[in-house]
């Protein structure tokens, strides 16, 4: 009876390093569910076909009733997501199923855990380290190394995926994203999945874009711009002419950094077709992309002004999960660090943050460094929260290739001040690491 209650304790204080474990095997750190199943996303439309973690282990269970490392894999996707109920669910009934399943019991109290404080290792805590013997150590080690390989295939599996550079995260807010690929007249929406893994390929459609190749920069130049965009609004059919189809939700060009580099031009829409034609040639328009009525019809419900965003490239770039994963990473990272530095009221460390040829309206470097270093000697402390943070890469050229743009809602409080906003960060990479070249609204 005493050594029951001390596995059972066992169970209690060693699982919640599963998750853990579950995390770095699945993206390395804090990732969420479902990661996307895309072979060949070199060669993409036909032979991509992206299937969630969930869907393939209800397959693999369907098909073996009895698969019970598939019940558990599941258990531990939830757990991911946060859906602490669901996982509790599914993990009682897989213990009802297979009481002997001895990491079953190890996550059962896991989830038990959770209430009370997370824990560094799969039995590594204060309070069995108290009482735990070499012959528990020994046991302990067997069932780390039993999680670690089962989810190892997981992991590669992800490794060997195809996911779009550009989407490097999406925020709760972002349910979906729409990418453009002008070499191929092909439009992919892209579904959330959780906060971490990668986005799901859901729909995708040939689009028609402008008459010349190349990315836009003049106005008139019949050219579809390059870069990272967002929709801002739907435009209905009854306020457009018959040109635009069904409709069209225009998008922010030029945006900030086009603007930097001098380009000009507007009134870049995804829009339909007209009520006559299914389609338009593959290089038809004057610079927008248009997308069939059917198919606009059936992804436009989807798509939310001053969120989605449309990410337009003359040709994708895809990456296998590690360079994904590592970029991602690099980021958010460099991202924390700056505002934790500007958090510290350290000024000197938080400036370095900015690149010298950072600008933001009115501000040049120069100028944001000495406002911000007359506003720092004011504050006597600093608070600062980053959340639904989004991360796109800028497509791959020759003068954006290292450009990320990030944003995420800011809440600020200091002793003199408290603001709340949504905030645009455009960082670029250089021999220093990741540099801010824009802040803004």
């Amino acid at each position: 009876m005493i050594k029951r209650s001390l596995q059972k304790s066992t169970y209690l204080f060693s699982a919640l390093a599963v998750v853990f474990i579950v995390t770095f095997a699945f993206a390395n750190k804090n990732e969420s569910v479902k990661p996307v199943e895309v072979n060949d996303a070199v060669n993409p439309p036909q032979q991509m076909l992206p299937v969630s973690l969930i869907d393939e282990l209800d397959q693999r269970i369907h098909a073996y009733p009895q698969d019970y490392e598939a019940s558990l894999l599941k258990v531990f996707a939830y757990i991911e997501a946060g859906d602490l109920e669901t996982a509790s669910i599914l993990l009682n009934d897989l213990i009802h199923k297979s009481p002997e399943f001895k990491l079953a019991h190890l996550v059962k109290g896991d989830l038990l855990a959770m209430q009370v404080s997370p824990i560094q290792g799969v039995g590594r805590n204060d309070i069995l380290s108290g009482f735990a013997k070499a012959e528990l150590q020994t046991e302990l080690n067997k069932l780390r190394d039993e999680v670690n390989i089962r989810l190892e295939n997981y992991h590669q599996k992800l490794t060997r995926q195809k996911i779009p550079r550009s989407l490097l995260l999406m925020s709760e807010s972002v349910n979906v994203a729409v990418l453009i690929d002008k070499s191929k007249n092909r439009l992919y929406v892209f579904q959330r999945q959780g906060d971490l893994l990668p986005p799901k390929l859901v729909k995708d459609f040939y689009v028609s874009t402008g008459k010349l190749r190349g990315n836009k920069f003049f106005r008139g130049d019949l050219k579809t711009p390059e870069g990272v965009y967002f929709v801002t609004r739907w435009i209905p059919d009854g306020r457009l002419p018959d040109k635009y189809g069904i409709g069209a939700f225009p998008v922010n060009y030029p945006n900030e950094l086009d603007i930097r580099l001098g380009k000009t031009g507007y009134g870049i829409w995804l829009h339909g077709t007209t009520s006559d034609s299914y389609s338009r040639p593959p290089l038809d328009s004057e610079g927008c992309v248009v997308l069939p009525n059917i198919d606009l019809n059936a992804i436009k419900h989807l798509v939310t002004p001053g969120k989605t965003p449309m990410i337009i490239a003359e040709s994708l770039e895809w990456v296998d999960y590690t360079t994904w994963s590592s970029l991602r990473e690099d980021v958010l990272v460099s991202l924390e660090k700056w505002r934790s530095d500007w958090q510290s009221l350290d000024v000197d460390k938080y400036l370095d943050h900015y690149a010298d040829n950072f600008w933001s309206g009115g501000h040049n470097i120069r100028s944001w460094r000495a406002r911000k270093k007359i506003v720092s000697r004011s504050k006597k402390y600093q608070k600062i929260k980053l959340n639904d943070i989004s991360l796109f890469a800028y497509p791959d050229s020759a003068t954006q290739e290292n450009i990320v743009v990030a944003r995420f809602h800011q809440s600020y409080q200091s002793n003199n001040y408290k603001s709340d906003m949504d905030k645009r960060l455009y960082l670029e990479k250089n021999k220093e690491g990741w540099k801010i070249i824009f802040e803004g609204k």
